[in-house]
């Protein structure tokens, strides 16, 4: 094709979208079924765009896309062309969730060929998914005989319209809902469904499905300018709502959870998301329908992404959105309700921290998701109230609003309609884990020292200010790890010194004369900032993470430092460096230390009290240099979690690896032992932050080698600290002594006969 030949075919960016809508509406308000009223779209669009084809394929049972309407193509072939997500052109655009503009269709490797529909002498093609609530409902395509070059404009016109079609797939007129359900009658038997564990806990309760969406009614708008204002009116309300939410005496009790709400008010302010909805106002649709429109986009695109944070934002984003929605519909969430029941689960497919704050804590016993992960800030607030969430991918294809539920978050399965005995079980089970909780309490005030006399520091591991009404309320020592990233990964952008001097000052100030161990900036590995790429890496988890990149950019550790120094302004601090891998590096960042420590003194600002240094024990290579480690550091920490994956050669986030090795296993144990005895001949501080600190038979061979510190997660410190106010040390050690050197694969087994013949509570 000659340039000329180019510009004229790309000049042609499509119809007036705003009159095409209008048609559109006036089809869709008309009579006739359904498959009259496609019908009738297709011929519209095919006109109006000067196709020579437009077609609509409606996803069907099994995934089976099947040509609904034509215009230019055989109607013999209507209801009879059938192609599988994936196969053919029309399928990839399926199978992705993505349009596609080809000038060339009959080359591209995907096209398949179909004689009954007669498109041999059609050259070029653009095709579109239909898109409903996330999903592909089906495609919707042009065609051309002649080559054409699809400018965007055309491409997004398309889309558009293809939200129009998709109201009418949705409503049933062209495939009823329930052929593609494949659950049937079985639903409303007993079931049983395994999951994710994103929070632990038990709760039993009645199944309230949490469907925000809103029914859009009109989808094409009568006047621009009044949808524009009807847009401004609801965002003002919405700012307005989240205020109040943020500001309710609900959250009182969970400390300020600033880092997560602060982020969350910002995605509503978000200009790149407003601009887009008002764009897909001006093309001609309703402020619901750009709104959903929009999200329906985003959504599509982001679910492809596989790095963690990016998916995590996308459920704020649904929160937001399914927000906006409610009050552009001038209704109330249906968390305002008064028919909830009085035990209430939550089953819903993602669920934002403010959704989840809108329902009355008092009545909220359990969360079902069906998107989410640990990290995600529904997860955090949800481990905040001590609510059990668990992650199922089918959840709500299983779960009827009005089931009884039974949600185990310490074994991630869910017991839907359950029998009598599993009832009666779980009541049990219920009370004794009660039951354990008082005795827990009761020993909140009570020393961590064993029965033999020995004291043991128990401390927390925190990453956000929600964390630390439980150093107080817990009774830990003081804060073991102080995660500095978090607040980092939730922000658009890396917060200014003075910022992380705010943040970091007002940690102090709540840990009063607790000590804080504050970790330096860990993120690469699965905790990517946002506004940090680091590009495609084979292993990500030992690539470019934590400590080297913080010594590759030292303007970034050189500004946590600062900000850390300036916080603590004449208290006491205590820096650890994370993922070290030899000496060199500690050397490194303690030089980075001292500079912005010449340079507060210059500046006539406070130093602290007094500064410790210590690195974390997660890379084995560091083990090998203790001696020329030790009497470089203060303190050292194990960070388990790392170093047990790293010993062993075993991914912890792959599940054929994560549990293939138990930290209770001869290596590690010994390795741990050996840690122990280099660390108590140099006279420094040891602790251990993993996961083995808080569970309790861990937590016991521990002190058995000789760990006399252990931070935890707030859950953790009641069990552990009963474990060791029961454990005799010294019988403990001696029994020990024969374990380290067995050929066994874990040593678990024998731990717990220990336990059990010495009456340890474990």
């Amino acid at each position: 094709m000659d340039t000329t030949e180019r510009e004229t075919i790309a000049a042609y960016e499509g119809p007036d979208s705003r009159r095409l809508l209008a048609r559109l509406r006036d089809v869709m308000a008309g009579g006739g079924s359904g498959q009259d009223r496609l019908n009738e779209i297709v011929g519209l669009i095919a006109g109006e765009m000067r196709a020579d084809v437009c077609s609509c394929y409606v996803m069907r049972a099994g995934e089976v896309l099947e040509l609904f309407a034509t215009q230019g193509l055989n109607q013999s072939a209507v209801h009879k062309t059938r192609l599988r997500v994936g196969e053919g052109i029309v399928g990839e655009i399926a199978a992705h969730a993505r349009a596609m503009a080809l000038e060339d269709a009959p080359s591209h490797p995907s096209f398949a060929y179909r004689p009954e529909t007669g498109e041999d002498p059609f050259q070029s093609m653009a095709g579109v998914p239909i898109l409903r609530g996330g999903k592909v409902r089906g495609v919707l395509v042009l065609q051309h005989k002649e080559r054409r070059h699809y400018a965007e404009e055309l491409v997004e016109t398309l889309q558009t319209i293809a939200m129009v079609v998709a109201e009418l797939v949705a409503a049933g007129e062209l495939v009823n809902a329930q052929e593609i359900s494949n659950q049937g009658d079985p639903v409303l038997l007993p079931a049983r469904l395994s999951g994710v564990a994103l929070n632990p806990g038990l709760a039993m309760g009645v199944a309230v499905v949490h469907r925000p969406q809103v029914t859009i009614r009109q989808m094409i708008a009568e006047d621009e300018g009044k949808e524009q204002e009807r847009l401004s009116e609801a965002l003002t309300a919405m700012h307005s709502a989240i205020d109040d939410l943020l500001a309710a005496a609900a959250l009182a009790g969970l400390g300020e959870p600033r880092d997560i709400l602060e982020t969350y008010r910002m995605f509503a302010e978000d200009r790149g998301w407003l601009s887009r909805i008002r764009e897909a106002i001006r093309m001609g649709l309703t402020a619901e329908a750009a709104v959903q429109q929009v999200q329906n986009d985003t959504r599509v695109r982001m679910s492809h992404l596989t790095d963690p944070y990016i998916r995590e934002r996308l459920l704020d984003l649904d929160d937001l959105t399914n927000r906006l929605l409610l009050h552009l519909a001038g209704k109330k969430s249906e968390a305002d309700g008064a028919t909830l029941p009085d035990d209430l689960v939550l089953v819903a497919r993602s669920l934002g921290p403010a959704e989840l704050l809108d329902y009355d804590q008092r009545r909220l016993r359990g969360v079902i998701v069906e998107e989410g992960s640990p990290s995600s800030h529904v997860c955090i607030v949800a481990r905040a109230l001590d609510i059990p969430v668990v992650q199922v991918s089918d959840a709500l294809n299983r779960i009827e609003a009005g089931d009884p539920l039974i949600v185990d978050g310490d074994h991630a399965t869910i017991f839907v309609r359950p029998a009598e005995d599993i009832q009666d079980a779980f009541t049990q089970s219920m009370d004794l884990r009660a039951r354990r909780e008082e005795m827990y309490a009761q020993t909140r005030s009570l020393p961590s020292v064993t029965r033999d006399g020995v004291p043991i520091s128990i401390q927390l591991n925190c990453g956000l200010l929600i964390d630390l009404p439980h150093l107080h309320a817990s009774g830990a020592e003081g804060i073991g790890l102080y995660r500095t990233e978090i607040p980092f990964m939730v922000r658009s952008t890396y917060p200014e010194v003075d910022v992380q001097t705010d943040l970091y000052a007002r940690i102090m100030d709540e840990a009063g004369e607790r000590p804080v161990i504050f970790r330096t900036l860990d993120v690469g590995g699965d905790k990517m900032l946002p506004y940090m790429s680091s590009g495609e890496e084979e292993n990500p988890s030992l690539g470019w993470r934590a400590i080297r990149i913080g010594l590759d950019h030292p303007s970034l550790l050189r500004q946590q430092l600062r900000a850390l120094l300036c916080a603590a302004a004449g208290r006491p601090l205590s820096v650890m460096f994370p993922m070290v891998a030899e000496v060199a590096e500690l050397e490194a960042a303690r030089n980075i230390l001292n500079l912005e420590l010449e340079r507060l003194v210059e500046h006539g600002r406070e130093p602290p009290s007094t500064l410790r240094v210590g690195a974390m024990i997660e890379v084995p290579s560091l083990l090998f240099q203790l001696p020329a480690l030790l009497p470089r550091v203060d303190f050292v920490s194990v960070g388990s979690n790392d170093l047990t994956q790293y010993v062993f050669a075993a991914d912890r986030g792959n599940p054929r690896t994560a549990n293939r090795y138990d930290p209770l296993s001869p290596p590690m144990m010994c390795l741990l032992r050996r840690l122990v005895e280099a660390c108590s001949e140099a006279n420094v501080s040891l602790s251990l932050c993993g996961e083995m600190a808080g569970r309790p038979l861990d937590a016991m061979a521990l002190i058995g080698m000789g760990f006399r510190s252990l931070s935890m997660a707030p859950p953790s410190v009641g069990p552990v600290k009963t474990m060791l106010r029961s454990l005799d040390v010294a019988a403990l050690r001696q029994y020990m002594q024969g374990l380290f050197q067995r050929p066994d694969h874990s040593l678990r087994p024998k731990l717990k006969a220990f336990a059990k013949d010495h009456g340890v509570l474990i």
